[in-house]
């Protein structure tokens, strides 16, 4: 399993949100540099994207979500940056989402 994982619920239909497009940059001296692309799996998932080990630092993932919601939705994209201060440490990132509203928190 990658040290950094994801998982989009769709909160308005209530089911896991497939086939969105991902993508996972690390902030290297004031340069984002794209780490992984994937797209998330039927169980809303991406678990296998990075076969490095991750580096402390400020990190972002992006989340095409135009598409998923046949560009209806308020958000074309869903971009969520945080750190990571321990790279012995698995990070996970939901996404909870909708047409009109996203959440996100630290998951386990």
């Amino acid at each position: 399993m990658s040290p950094i994982t994801t998982h989009v619920l769709d909160t308005a239909k209530g089911c896991p949100a497939a086939n969105i497009a991902v993508t996972l940059e690390y902030l290297a001296k004031d340069n984002w540099r794209l780490i992984a692309t994937g797209t998330t799996d039927n169980d809303g998932r991406i678990m296998d994207w990075m076969d490095t080990d991750s580096n402390k630092g400020e990190y972002r993932i992006t989340f095409a979500t135009a598409k998923y919601h046949n560009n209806k939705g308020f958000f074309p994209s869903v971009t969520i940056n945080f750190i990571i201060d321990n790279p012995k440490q698995h990070y996970h990132v939901p996404l909870l989402l909708s047409p009109f509203s996203f959440s996100t928190y630290r998951g386990s």
